[in-house]
């Protein structure tokens, strides 16, 4: 086994962990989320917590129970205390608003964009150039947060466009200009 995958999972206070009809539900405060098992990588449940186990030795099984492991890993935190993720807006005249299940942004264009927010996903505007994304799944999130930036990606020149808030830009010379 690999030497993660046969480290067992602590199952975080208030979240209860069940396995049936192939699925894994993970219950908590935040929410509750499903993980879809994969047969080459059974888990196995006892009290308090959860360990991951292979079927066999080859390439496609051990690569489905790091896969597994860490999808139920991430399915436990959601459920215990959700995730967030931070966007940072730059540019003249860009800015974001929350309306509801929309977020208005308004980044250089001739029109506002309305963004539709999934079910599970919140946004929260503290200033007008910063996002932040809450929500139980990960995976949800991640793709909200994705497509968001994906709508004024940040350029290398200037800077301007949406950013995660860890990202860090790497900024391009202009021209050399008449000297």
């Amino acid at each position: 086994m690999s030497r993660l995958g046969k480290v067992p999972l602590k199952v975080p206070q208030g979240v209860t962990v069940t396995v049936a009809d192939g699925k894994l539900t993970a219950k908590g405060p935040a929410g509750l989320l499903q993980v879809t098992m994969d047969p080459a990588a059974p888990v196995k449940l006892s009290p308090g917590e959860v360990l991951v186990t292979r079927t066999g030795e080859s390439a496609h099984e051990r690569s489905r129970q790091g896969l597994v492991r860490r999808m139920v890993a991430n399915a436990m935190a959601g459920a215990a205390k959700g995730f967030t993720r931070t966007l940072e807006i730059t540019g003249v005249g860009y800015r974001a608003d929350v309306r509801g299940s929309d977020v208005l942004l308004t980044l250089g264009y001739s029109h506002p964009i309305v963004y539709q927010l999934p079910a599970g996903v919140k946004a929260s505007v503290e200033k007008q150039t910063s996002i932040t994304l809450t929500a139980s799944d990960r995976q949800i999130l991640g793709e909200v947060a994705a497509g968001i930036r994906k709508l004024r990606p940040p350029e290398p020149y200037k800077g301007k466009g949406v950013r995660y808030g860890n990202e860090t830009v790497r900024r391009k010379a202009g021209k050399a200009g008449a000297a």
